[in-house]
């Protein structure tokens, strides 16, 4: 009997390494359908959320704006002036962020235009791109709620 003990753990051992590996590329094969690429991922994950309407009356009490911002792009050949919308999640929000905005807010808009190329800024994606960006830097700086939305009000690029 004490012959066969090691033969019987270490049979049991392999059959069990076996069937992990099995699951394991079983699993990876022909596991979820669900595609791989980030962005068809996150198109999945908020195709069934629906958008809470919000009055406009609300909505006013939580936008604040920056305007005329004006600054070079990261080639210094090129201007750019826009001004922008911030949709915040709360009034108490918004006065938080309409007393940062001067100080705080409107360099950290300038630091994310000044590492963009005109190119960059060209057509749609690029703008989204911004947007997101000012989103989760802002964030950062928020203290008493979220930022939700940032629009682009207006929008000059130009040669200098």
């Amino acid at each position: 009997m004490k012959k066969l003990l090691p033969w019987l753990v270490s049979l049991l051992l392999a059959i069990t390494l076996i069937v992990i590996v099995t699951f394991y590329f079983w699993n990876t094969l022909f596991g979820s359908d669900k595609s791989k690429d980030p962005e068809q991922a996150a198109k999945e994950s908020v195709e069934n959320v629906q958008p809470e309407p919000i009055s406009a009356d609300e909505l006013v009490k939580v936008t604040s704006e920056l305007i005329d911002i004006r600054t070079n792009l990261a080639d210094t050949d090129y201007v750019v002036q826009l001004s922008l919308s911030f949709q915040l999640d709360s009034e108490k929000a918004k006065e938080e962020f309409d007393k940062l905005k001067e100080n705080q807010v409107k360099p950290l808009i300038n630091r994310a235009l000044w590492v963009l190329n005109p190119d960059d800024m060209t057509g749609t994606k690029g703008k989204d791109q911004l947007t997101a960006g000012l989103i989760n830097i802002i964030n950062s700086v928020l203290s008493e709620g979220k930022l939700t939305k940032v629009g682009i009000k207006e929008f000059i690029m130009t040669p200098i």
